[in-house]
């Protein structure tokens, strides 16, 4: 089973986007995958700086093997730079909505 790690942005958005982090590993379980959600662990820990949220979050990031870009990404300077670590370490990388659509081609 492959591990997917969900990232996208969430400083400065309402709730801090959990609302979608959180369908979204909600869909991706229902289609059998393992993942790893940082607004899931983000609501547990105590409060933390951004840099040691980001620290937490390559930690979870680097137990995937593929990382999953939500809408928005690009606008997110911590997105950036876990799609880069991935990038460096080999992670396979896709577009959540291109996930879907690949899954929904190969249930069809």
């Amino acid at each position: 089973m492959k591990r997917i790690y969900i990232s996208g942005p969430m400083t400065g958005l309402p709730g801090f986007n959990f609302a979608a982090f959180n369908l979204t590993a909600q869909q991706l379980r229902a289609l059998g995958y393992e993942v790893v959600n940082p607004a899931e662990k983000q609501s547990e820990a105590e409060e933390l700086s951004w840099e040691e949220y980001l620290k937490q979050d390559l930690q979870q990031m680097l137990t995937c093997d593929t990382i999953a870009l939500l809408p928005g990404w690009q606008a997110s300077k911590g997105a950036h730079l876990e799609l880069h670590v991935a990038h460096r370490v080999g992670m396979n990388v896709v577009d959540v909505a291109q996930l879907h659509r690949e899954e929904l081609a190969e249930a069809i």
